[in-house]
């Protein structure tokens, strides 16, 4: 929760820019006001504005613009320095920050044209190392559903194995499917829609094994003292067992638990991995074009999509070092 009462005008308008007019999720401008707090932090002590000595405890309240304008870009590379230095931020978190940073003094200078001069307007970002996305293999997704829609032992089972299934077949993020209302749902028309990133909605596509989990779960899903809350519970196709909308961590925890009974590594494969596995999977299994995937998986751009070619690729890599011919080594004579 920000509390704005900490924070300078333009600070706070800022944030307020960001989540009413760029539509940028709460979780977003929690994150921004962190990442600028710890930078106005940093400058006031860079610039000895303050008497403290340990940055969390620097009053960024009184932080001017006219202190602002004195901004260099050496300034924030420095800033960078410090985190990847003093706070062992690594290039993904830097990277963020400095985006952070860029989008701040690009609302200052051009949106409410506060200042006159960018510092970040050319701020390099630290060159990240693209992971390939761990996923699940075709034998292991069959297996995860297997063991969930057999665990006669859970109540929960027709619920939990409805968001395994959703997971696995939609691509979903965990925000999306925790967020999912009954009324979301057009069976007839075999579709639903989520609300991702940036309060964007988007249209979901059922196959029959997401219909039929679903209607299986409706059938055991509780019809009374549903939990009337700011959550919109009552209107919650996923509930917990206090009869209230199921959280992020339930989630997690279910799937973390059915990982485990199939056997497969929980410290590797998450809610996310989940997401990763649909992706890949469809694109490899299911011949679907990578433009028609961003669109299935909300991406806003291309690139973020394009890791999935890249796991093709590395199979094909992984093909020709497999081939047994590739073991022959001729003897020295």
């Amino acid at each position: 929760m920000i509390d704005l009462e900490k924070n300078p005008d333009f600070l706070n308008s800022f944030l307020q820019y960001s989540l009413t007019y760029k539509n940028k999720s709460s979780e977003s401008v929690n994150q921004y006001n962190s990442d600028l707090t710890m930078f106005l932090r940093y400058i006031k002590y860079r610039f000895q504005l303050s008497n403290e000595k340990e940055l969390t405890n620097i009053v960024i309240k009184d932080f001017t613009l006219e202190q602002l304008s004195r901004i260099k870009p050496e300034d924030i590379k420095m800033f960078v320095s410090y985190l990847s230095i003093n706070r062992k931020c690594g290039p993904a978190t830097c990277a963020r920050k400095i985006s952070t940073i860029r989008i701040f003094f690009k609302y200052l200078t051009v949106t409410e044209k506060l200042l006159k001069e960018n510092p970040a307007q050319y701020l390099e970002t630290p060159k990240l190392n693209k992971r390939l996305p761990k996923y699940l293999t075709e034998s292991e997704s069959f297996k995860l559903l297997d063991v969930s829609y057999s665990d006669d032992n859970n109540q929960n089972k027709t619920r939990d194995f409805a968001i395994i299934t959703l997971f696995l077949n939609c691509g979903l993020r965990l925000s999306e499917l925790v967020g999912i209302n009954i009324s979301d749902i057009k069976f007839d028309e075999k579709r639903m829609t989520v609300i991702g990133k940036g309060n964007k909605e988007r249209t979901i596509y059922l196959n029959d094994s997401c219909i039929n989990a679903i209607k299986d779960y409706l059938k055991d899903r509780p019809k009374e003292g549903v939990k009337k809350d700011n959550k919109n519970s009552d209107k919650a196709l996923f509930l917990s067992s206090y009869r209230q909308r199921i959280s992020k961590r339930t989630v997690e925890n279910i799937v973390s638990k059915e990982l485990a009974r199939a056997g497969l590594d929980t410290t590797k494969y998450s809610t996310h991995k989940l997401r990763h596995t649909a992706a890949t999977l469809m694109y490899q299994k299911g011949h679907v074009d990578i433009r028609t995937l961003k669109e299935l998986l909300g991406h806003e751009s291309i690139s973020t999509t394009e890791i999935y070619t890249h796991v093709a690729n590395e199979q094909i890599k992984n093909a020709i070092d497999n081939n047994p011919i590739s073991k022959f080594k001729p003897e020295k004579n």
